[in-house]
């Protein structure tokens, strides 16, 4: 990228920031980078463009719902005997941002929370014995420092953003174009402006559909785009100039696919139609045209080749990622709040959540106690345990067939295809156990082990030949994936035969 061009995508980057202060409806926008001076200083900018009043609040990607959300002020509950509730996170940031450090590491129950909240605009808590809501209408931005393509932020999450930027090869250049006073009058001239016209909708759907871009809440952003721009420039209706920088912004980071150059520009069929609908239909697709050359100028010149590498690494790390099933825990683990249930052995009491349960309902008790009873009468049913969920280790078996039928034809091919998957597999850490069958019955070769060398040792010194006994080999794969689902792993098999068994 030259220094011109990174001088360019800088500018529509603080532009897609003074976006979202115009229009809190874009949702938010996903800033792909490390940290660096450049997000530091978009988001100082953000913060210029926000109104002074508004507030910003960042949220840990291992924050609780009661943090989030909101939930139960026991201090206040145990004062004044009744139900109080506290506002959580995202209702603190109503009509300003908040930023989620992180997001790569979102799980899909923060992403299904937080988009909740963008939908709704406001934020529902249910739970201890109260329901509450609070307005939430907030600008998201996700701070994404995934070093590799499938390192992401959620797709649920992803969807309700408007703007995908990536800032690591940028740098901050030059003094802001626009400034809180700018932002303002954009937000008063923005509640005036007229409806789009139907020509506008119709050519920014066509442009979605050319790049594969299918999902409607993309040409919804576009739109907001669009008319975000214009009353940020000054002006009463969008222009072609708010449309082309929308679609760069919305819809060239989503593409999926490149239209070949003809496509765009196809004339309408021929009909039975008046000439002023044939005018009429003229324009609209030569500004579909306009907006598709728009979004196919923001691509980069290896767009394809992105496209098929980040496809390809998303599709190897679903195969091969050594990360096992997650399990629930009681010991240790990333926290899944509390539940209710009797303590057993091994469980934790969270005395937080069990006060926080008791607490509505201590005015009642008061009333029934005996004299000279606790200041804070907690029952059974008030017992809330800790939960955690920990990933499990994985471990790859890889049972290959070295009988004469495979010696013969595809044993090189095997050993090749092996030595791959066990790369793949030391590379993210999976334990690897390699099973031989030949001949009468399968030998244990190599038992679980995160050694790749030795595990090539016994693949090289393979030797082939004999009868196919499948069956044994299957039994005995399965056996070793029992013992180590026993030990607290997730085992995976690898089988590589011809399937040409032919001893019981």
């Amino acid at each position: 990228m030259s220094a011109a061009d990174r001088s360019e995508a800088w500018a529509e980057a603080l532009t897609a920031g003074a976006l979202l202060a115009v229009d809190a409806d874009l949702g938010g926008a996903i800033v792909r980078a490390s940290a660096n001076p450049a997000r530091d200083a978009w988001l100082a900018h953000l913060r210029m463009v926000l109104p002074a009043d508004a507030p910003m609040r960042r949220i840990p990607c291992h924050i609780d719902d009661d943090r989030l959300l909101g939930g139960l002020d026991l201090a206040a509950t145990l004062a004044a005997g009744r139900p109080i509730s506290s506002r959580g996170l995202l209702s603190e940031a109503d009509g300003g941002a908040a930023i989620l450090a992180m997001a790569e590491r979102c799980t899909p129950g923060l992403a299904s929370r937080l988009g909740a909240a963008l939908d709704l605009g406001e934020v529902r808590a249910e739970r201890d014995g109260f329901a509450a809501r609070h307005p939430a209408r907030i600008v998201l931005v996700a701070l994404d420092e995934g070093a590799e393509p499938e390192e992401c932020t959620p797709a649920a999450l992803a969807e309700r953003l408007a703007f995908h930027l990536n800032l690591e090869l940028l740098r901050p250049d030059g003094a802001p174009r626009w400034t809180g006073e700018d932002v303002r009058d954009a937000r008063l001239r923005l509640k005036t402006m007229a409806p789009p016209a139907e020509d506008l909708v119709e050519s920014i759907c066509v442009a979605a559909s050319a790049f594969g871009v299918l999902s409607t809440r993309a040409a919804l952003f576009t739109l907001r785009a669009a008319r975000a721009s214009a009353a940020l420039a000054g002006r009463t209706h969008v222009g072609e100039e708010d449309l082309a920088l929308a679609a760069r912004l919305v819809l060239a980071p989503r593409a999926r696919l490149a239209p070949p150059m003809e496509e765009a520009g196809e004339p309408p069929p021929p009909g039975d139609r008046s000439e002023q609908e044939s005018e009429t239909d003229t324009a609209s697709d030569a500004a579909a045209e306009r907006l598709v050359e728009a979004v196919r100028a923001a691509l980069p010149a290896d767009f394809l080749a992105q496209l098929l590498t980040a496809r390809t690494e998303r599709r190897a790390a679903a195969r091969t990622n050594g990360s096992g099933a997650a399990a629930k825990s009681a010991q240790r683990g990333r926290p899944l709040g509390a539940r209710a249930a009797n303590l057993r052995s091994g469980d934790r009491l969270d005395l937080i959540a069990t006060l926080r349960a008791a607490a509505p309902w201590q005015k009642l008790r008061r009333g029934n106690a005996p004299e000279g009873a606790g200041r804070v009468l907690v029952k059974r049913s008030d017992f809330r345990i800790r939960r955690f969920a920990q990933r499990l280790e994985s471990t790859t078996i890889f049972v290959v067939d070295a009988s004469g039928s495979t010696a013969a034809q595809r044993l090189a091919e095997a050993k090749g295809a092996v030595e791959t998957l066990l790369a793949e597999a030391y590379v993210s850490r999976a334990r690897v156990a390699l099973i031989a069958f030949r001949e009468r019955r399968p030998e244990m070769l190599l038992p679980p082990t995160r050694s790749l060398a030795r595990a090539k040792r016994c693949l090289a010194a393979l030797p082939g030949g004999g009868g196919t006994p499948l069956a044994a080999a299957i039994d005995a794969a399965m056996l070793l994936g029992l013992s180590e689902r026993a030990k607290g792993r997730t085992p995976m098999l690898v089988l590589l035969t011809d399937g040409r068994g032919n001893i019981s």
